[in-house]
C-alpha cells in the first residue's frame, strides 16, 4: 500500500516560512495576485528603488527595463535596472518576471527564458 505524496510544505516552528508557501500556494491556484510578507531591504538604494518598481507592476502585466529606469528618475539605465533585477533574491515574490526587454524580449530570469515565459503566461491566464 501506498500513500499519496505530500504536497503541503512547512517548517516546523517557522511561521513566516509557513506563511510564505501558504501565499505561493494561493498565488499558485490563483487566487492570490499579490504577496504580503516581510523583506529585507536592498542593500542600495537603487536597488531598492527597482525593487519597488517591480512591485508596482500589476498581477498579468509586464513593463520594459527602460521603463522601470525611467519610472525611477534614471532614464538610459535599462542595463543597470536589468542588472538589479537579476540579483532579485526573492523571484515571484518580487515579480522580476513581470519585466521585460525592449520591443517585449523575454530578457534574462534567473530561472531561465522558460520558466520567466511560463509564469507570464500563467498570469495572464489567470489575469481576466
Amino acid at each position: 500500500m501506498h500513500d499519496e505524496p505530500s504536497t503541503a510544505v512547512s517548517a516546523p516552528g517557522s511561521r513566516l516560512i509557513d506563511e510564505t508557501f501558504r501565499q505561493l500556494e494561493a498565488w499558485l491556484s490563483g487566487r492570490l495576485r499579490e504577496f504580503a510578507l516581510p523583506l529585507v531591504e536592498p542593500r542600495s538604494a537603487f536597488e531598492r528603488q527597482v525593487r519597488e518598481a517591480m512591485l508596482a507592476i500589476s498581477y498579468g502585466q509586464t513593463a520594459s527595463y527602460g521603463e522601470l529606469a525611467a519610472a525611477i528618475g534614471a532614464p538610459g539605465a535599462a542595463r543597470a535596472v536589468g542588472a538589479a533585477c537579476g540579483r532579485n533574491p526573492l523571484p515571484i515574490i518580487v515579480p522580476c518576471h513581470r519585466v521585460l526587454g525592449a520591443g517585449g524580449r523575454i530578457g534574462g530570469y534567473r530561472g531561465g527564458a522558460e520558466i520567466k515565459q511560463w509564469l507570464l503566461d500563467f498570469e495572464r491566464r489567470n489575469f481576466g
